[in-house]
């Protein structure tokens, strides 16, 4: 990525390795990737980290980029997810860190928080408020109000996704997820494969650059997508092993920056969720920004996010 100021180490945690990028001496801060992204997302966020006087770790979440991929969906569950964190923070000797989440990376700083609240100072999450598990398994109740097209409900079958991704290349494959410019919710028409639906954009936008979507690229042509693929499929696992934390808050202060047209904040009544009593009931000690933006607000407004991030741990270190 042409930045010889970002360390790069494998650390070995929880039973498998994982590669990390670091710059900066100070508070820690762990920023944790969602799909289909590596760790080089956070690359504008660890360098005004580290200028700040952070310690900026990004890791490669097992199953991407430069770490080790399981090759079952068991493998992938929020418990294995959350348990390689922890053992990277005892890995890099800290007993707390700052956290920030993007996308399912959200969602494994979520279940971070809600696992082990005792490791982590504060969160910054974007895009993906915590819900509490639903009464039903979330594929099938997902696939029945959406359909057999839905995304999530295509990437359950191990090798379908994969298959129907190998009729392009990874930069193709990428430039339909990061840029996507179709309806609100990610559903093909039936018979579709979702990858075939979504479109390839004809230009770049001007928060990201062809040589870091080749970088990431080069990184998907070794590794393929099916670890990525894998926490989709532990889905309903994750839904099984959560009954311990039925009716259990999230009490760690979190700021969530949600972008305003972001496809999941106007689906599945997220607006009206993230607005209301219930999300604040559950995570009281929650702050709500909405800002300009789409999905990958990390990329987009890269500053804005940055300076959201930096002014809410700052403010959390004062307390």
């Amino acid at each position: 990525m042409g930045d010889d100021t970002i360390a790069h180490r494998r650390v070995r945690t929880n039973g498998v390795w994982l590669h990390v990028a670091e710059k900066g001496q100070g508070p820690l801060v762990l920023l944790i990737h969602g799909f289909p992204e590596l760790w080089s997302t956070w690359k504008y966020q660890i360098n005004c980290l580290a200028e700040q006087g952070y310690r900026a770790v990004a890791p490669d979440m097992r199953g991407y980029g430069d770490s080790d991929s399981p090759p079952g969906p068991a493998s992938y569950t929020v418990l294995h997810v959350v348990g390689d964190l922890i053992g990277l923070l005892d890995e890099l000797q800290e007993e707390q860190a700052f956290v920030v989440g993007h996308d399912l990376g959200a969602e494994v700083a979520w279940h971070l928080c809600l696992f082990r609240p005792d490791r982590v100072k504060a969160l910054v999450n974007l895009g993906i408020p915590y819900r509490p598990p639903a009464p039903v398994k979330p594929v099938p109740f997902l696939t029945k109000l959406f359909g057999e097209g839905f995304y999530i409900s295509q990437f359950q079958e191990k090798g379908r996704a994969e298959k129907s991704f190998s009729r392009y290349d990874a930069l193709t494959v990428l430039k339909k997820f990061l840029l996507v410019n179709g309806p609100d919710l990610l559903a093909a028409p039936p018979g579709v494969e979702i990858i075939d639906f979504l479109e390839t954009p004809s230009s770049l936008p001007p928060w990201i650059t062809e040589e870091e979507l080749q970088f990431s690229a080069s990184k998907y042509d070794k590794s393929g997508f099916t670890g990525a693929l894998n926490y989709y499929r532990a889905m309903d696992m994750n839904w099984e092993l959560l009954g311990p934390w039925k009716g259990a808050k999230i009490r760690v202060p979190t700021k969530l920056i949600v972008g305003n047209k972001d496809a999941g904040f106007r689906s599945f009544g997220t607006k009206d969720y993230i607005e209301g009593e219930e999300f604040k009931s559950i995570v009281p000690d929650i702050e709500v920004i909405i800002i300009e933006g789409h999905h990958f607000i990390q990329l987009e407004r890269a500053e804005q996010v940055t300076n959201e991030i930096i002014s809410f741990f700052g403010n959390q270190s004062l307390v």
